[in-house]
């Protein structure tokens, strides 16, 4: 695909089976703000973001990714991409039309090659947003999202050649070989990114801070609830972003950041990093060691409830 009909991540919506913990999670100590909730869906969206919300959970028997979704700058984009993913045999989930969730829009939904759902929406309203203050520590926005997936290759492939998405860094072992592929579809380093892992899964979600400072307060303020830190603070190589993963009640790892990197995507190329070197990992020394016990932590249990994809 040549043109980028992709703009930006939208929401990372997650299915339960304890929702009230989740939510309690989400909406509390992390610095969510629930906006709506109906029936055993909740909607939570953060206070920086122009973005109606920013993670859907939903109570549901089994712990699943519902969906991942992206904006697209126009109607016209929403059908042009519908028409394209069709013609490169993607399956769809719906055809484009209204959405019916907070902030309405125009949309659709489809498989991506790893059977995860993905959604792709324009139109939908602006909400209502702020500047985050000095020393307020929640959330700005979200800012990526990572995925494992069993073929690394082929599914960078398949984001690229259907989404439009480009190859910014990879991280690589002389042990193990690639582990990470991060993907651009701005000038932002990466808004998405496929990790090496078992089986299909979420590896984890990522929310914006207002700075260094923020970032540091609310990982303090996570630490401090007794939820469990996996990995940081810390600052990677690939991206330049700060780092601190958690687990949520349900295992799912999300981290607190900032300060990712923006390129220049006319000049940029893509760097091999070796993520057997320290400082590739963590620039600063702060974090805790990466071993093969934090690196499973991210595997996630399998997600069953995705639908075995063709191979496109």
């Amino acid at each position: 695909m040549s043109n980028r009909l992709l703009t930006h991540l939208r929401h990372v919506d997650l299915a339960v089976p304890d929702y009230d913990k989740q939510l309690d999670f989400y909406a509390g100590v992390w610095g969510l703000t629930k906006v709506a909730e109906d029936s055993g869906i909740s909607f939570l969206a953060a206070e920086g973001s122009p973005e109606q919300y920013v993670v859907r959970l939903r109570k549901a028997d089994e712990k699943r990714l519902d969906l991942v979704s992206y904006g697209a700058g126009s109607p016209e984009d929403v059908d042009t991409l519908a028409e394209q993913l069709l013609a490169g045999g993607v399956q769809l989930i719906s055809q484009p039309g209204k959405i019916d969730t907070p902030g309405g829009g125009y949309g659709f939904r489809f498989f991506d090659i790893d059977g995860r759902p993905i959604e792709v929406s324009t139109d939908v309203d602006v909400r209502q947003h702020r500047k985050i203050e000095e020393k307020e520590a929640i959330p700005v926005k979200l800012s990526h999202v990572v995925l494992n997936s069993p073929d690394l290759d082929k599914t960078r492939e398949w984001y690229e050649r259907h989404l439009g998405f480009r190859h910014s860094d990879t991280l690589s072992s002389p042990y193990v070989g690639d582990v990470m592929h991060f993907m651009r579809i701005s000038n932002q380093h990466h808004s998405m990114a496929i990790a090496k892992g078992p089986h299909t899964s979420l590896h984890h979600v990522s929310f914006e801070m207002r700075g260094l400072d923020e970032y540091m307060r609310g990982s303090g303020r996570v630490i401090r609830a007794g939820f469990k830190k996996i990995w940081g603070p810390g600052r990677h190589l690939a991206g330049d972003n700060t780092f601190t993963y958690f687990l949520d009640p349900h295992g799912n790892t999300v981290e607190y950041t900032t300060e990712l990197e923006l390129l220049d995507e006319d000049t940029w190329h893509p760097h091999v990093y070796d993520f057997s070197q320290p400082e590739v990992t963590d620039q600063w020394g702060t974090a805790n060691p990466m071993n093969e016990l934090i690196a499973k932590e991210s595997f996630n249990d399998v997600d069953r409830g995705c639908f075995v994809a063709p191979p496109v």
